[in-house]
């Protein structure tokens, strides 16, 4: 086993198994190996076209729990809107914070949009339901899954029907898979179709959301708030630093910016490292290997 930075230069790839988040294609092509296998579930920068014929490419979840509660506290968050109030409450404000105490929100009797419904939307789903949400489920067939034994959301739509549901909609979530049909999914047109006081949740890719519509509708307050835990723009090693977006979001005090941490726990890396122990083993053994998303012909 070998720990590398980058991948060589030039010259063939050789290793049973890959454990990598990206390969592009000049690398894909020089790639001998049996099993890719991508640490985490987003696998849009593996150059799957440009891999060997034989070659395995799997994933692996377990991120699903910590993203849930990252967003269940995102919602709730944006419910009671604790930040209204002084960080410490002693005698100086005491007196001025009673008197001046404004009811908040409360998610019970909300309606929660989810955007994807796989390991991380059905997850968020449970916790919302538990606070008492109304929750929609968006996916591609706009049908629950063969695979759930349990009836998650009230609702289920096809993606093509989001905009019918987005005037009642408090909370729009997003953790649907980043592909040439999701992209810009969420533009000017649908942020506009949410009513003013709600708040996006974005723990997918970004790019799902139109990045300039997004910073206009919460730059004049056309969205109440998003919480944002993935990025136009990250930070690349030997390259000049750069804002996580073009547009100034972490200025304006509608958004709450986490630097990509919302699944990661010790837990989630216990539970990832077994999984592909587990998945190499298979491999050694000639089984058929779990969480398979692309076999090269």
């Amino acid at each position: 086993m070998e720990a590398l930075q980058a991948f060589p230069e030039a010259g063939a790839i050789q290793s049973d198994v890959v454990i990598t988040n990206s390969i592009g294609a000049n690398e894909a092509v020089r790639l001998r190996c049996r099993l890719v296998h991508v640490p985490g579930a987003g696998w849009e920068q593996i150059a799957a076209q440009s891999l060997p014929s034989g070659t395995t490419v799997c994933n692996v979840h377990g991120h699903e729990v910590p993203i849930a509660e990252f967003t269940l506290h995102a919602i709730l968050e944006h419910c009671l809107q604790l930040w209204q109030y002084p960080s410490r409450l002693d005698v100086d404000a005491w007196a001025e914070a009673y008197a001046d105490r404004a009811p908040h929100d409360e998610a019970h009797g909300k309606t929660l949009a989810i955007v994807g419904f796989g390991h991380i939307g059905q997850e968020i789903a449970r916790r919302a339901r538990a606070c008492g949400m109304h929750v929609i489920a968006v996916t591609r067939s706009g049908r629950q899954g063969l695979a759930l034994s349990e009836p998650l959301a009230h609702e289920f739509i096809a993606v093509s029907a989001l905009d019918e549901v987005l005037a009642r909609t408090q909370a729009l979530v997003v953790c649907c898979p980043l592909d040439d049909s999701t992209r810009g999914l969420s533009g000017a047109h649908q942020l506009a179709l949410l009513p003013a006081q709600s708040l996006l949740v974005n723990v997918a890719r970004a790019e799902v959301v139109d990045e300039q519509a997004l910073y206009e509708a919460l730059r004049d307050k056309r969205l109440g708030r998003a919480v944002l835990d993935v990025w136009y723009q990250y930070p690349k090693k030997g390259q000049t630093p750069v804002n996580p977006s073009r547009w100034p979001l972490h200025e304006l005090p509608n958004v709450r910016a986490t630097p990509h941490i919302s699944a990661i726990t010790p837990a989630l890396l216990d539970r990832r490292y077994r999984f592909m122990a587990r998945n190499i083993a298979r491999l050694q053994q000639g089984q058929p290997l779990l969480n398979v998303i692309c076999q090269v012909p």
